[in-house]
């Protein structure tokens, strides 16, 4: 399922983010958790996805968004 938001107002790195076309397929986009505190500010990233209701996984040293608002399930 895709999800559509209104981008006015949102940092130009996140509205590029989610403008990608993965994110517009409802599909996964990564990011460095490095670059995401440089560019944005994790608080601002994980907010961001959160208002979106997309779902985030931290993994070593990535942030792994699934851009889309249906279930997820960890299978191991």
């Amino acid at each position: 399922m895709q999800v559509v938001h209104d981008d006015r107002g949102v940092d130009p790195w996140i509205q590029q983010m989610f403008s990608t076309r993965a994110a517009r397929r409802g599909a996964v986009v990564r990011r460095s958790m490095c670059w995401v505190d440089r560019e944005v500010g994790r608080d601002t990233f994980l907010r961001e996805v959160r208002r979106r209701g997309c779902h985030v996984i931290q993994t070593a040293d990535q942030f792994i968004v699934i851009c889309h608002d249906g279930p997820i399930r960890l299978l191991f």
